[in-house]
């Protein structure tokens, strides 16, 4: 077992949940810890349609772990960047905090999905999903042996997250359909920041395990942070293997008032 913390199921208690985090975003205020917002929108009304247990499963083993850690860091900064960021930015933002927080998803697409996408398969199968699963319980990421019906649960609900952020698209026969998407530069932005000031050095950066959730090589990313370059959020030297970056912003909110101007 490595240092990581072992796979869970809260995938159970919601998948993508993009619009239900939108809402919750909208509604929540710096510094309110989660008990307190799930109260809040239970009295409000507001994400009705569904019974109070999974209200409270949707914002306290949902939301809070993805966006409520570090004080609500996270939280914060996308309430500032909701109104302005496209669906597909945003929408990529919450993958991103998503997959930091569930670990089995994050590991089921760098190393399922991108493997299916590059080998031109045209479908991503429950079967594979499931072999996954399987694979990591043999290799002791779980705390605990899983029983057959949770591991099928698992592949349904990750096959359904992917699909929920975009990465697969309609069923069809066999699975369903592998997309095509491309990180959004605002985006690029943003990662390549929070791991800047995570205190990571720039060339550990390039090659931070993030980046491979959008399909991203190290030199991929290079690539991009020239293009942003040129857009004037800071100045990148690269001679060889050696990068250096000269950041302009101070901290993650002054980056994020940069991008909710445009």
């Amino acid at each position: 077992m490595s240092d990581r913390k072992p796979y869970d199921t809260n995938l159970a208690m919601g998948l993508g949940l993009i619009d239900e985090t939108k809402e919750l975003l909208q509604v929540w205020l710096p510094g309110q810890p989660a008990v307190e917002l799930y109260q809040k929108v239970l009295s409000s009304g507001k994400l009705a349609g569904g019974s109070a247990y999974r209200l409270r499963n949707i914002v306290v083993r949902c939301f809070s772990p993805r966006y409520l850690i570090q004080n609500g860091a996270p939280a914060s900064r996308l309430k500032i960047l909701l109104p302005v960021l496209t669906a597909s930015e945003m929408r990529q933002l919450l993958y991103l905090y998503t997959c930091r927080a569930n670990p089995v998803l994050a590991d089921f697409v760098r190393e399922a999905y991108w493997e299916a996408y590059e080998s031109s398969a045209r479908v991503m199968t429950k079967e594979s999903a499931e072999h996954f699963v399987r694979r990591a319980i043999d290799d002791g990421k779980t705390s605990s042996r899983w029983a057959e019906g949770q591991i099928e649960r698992m592949g349904r609900y990750l096959m359904g997250c992917c699909s929920d952020f975009g990465l697969l698209g309609s069923r069809m026969k066999g699975g369903r359909l592998i997309n095509t998407i491309r990180i959004e530069q605002k985006v690029v932005a943003y990662l390549a920041h929070d791991l800047h000031f995570s205190e990571l050095g720039d060339n550990a950066i390039l090659a931070h395990h993030d980046w491979k959730l959008f399909g991203l090589t190290r030199e991929d990313v290079l690539e991009e942070l020239k293009k942003l370059s040129l857009k004037g959020h800071f100045i990148i030297q690269a001679a060889g293997d050696v990068v250096r970056i000269s950041w302009k912003q101070p901290s993650m909110e002054a980056l994020c008032d940069v991008l909710s101007q445009g």
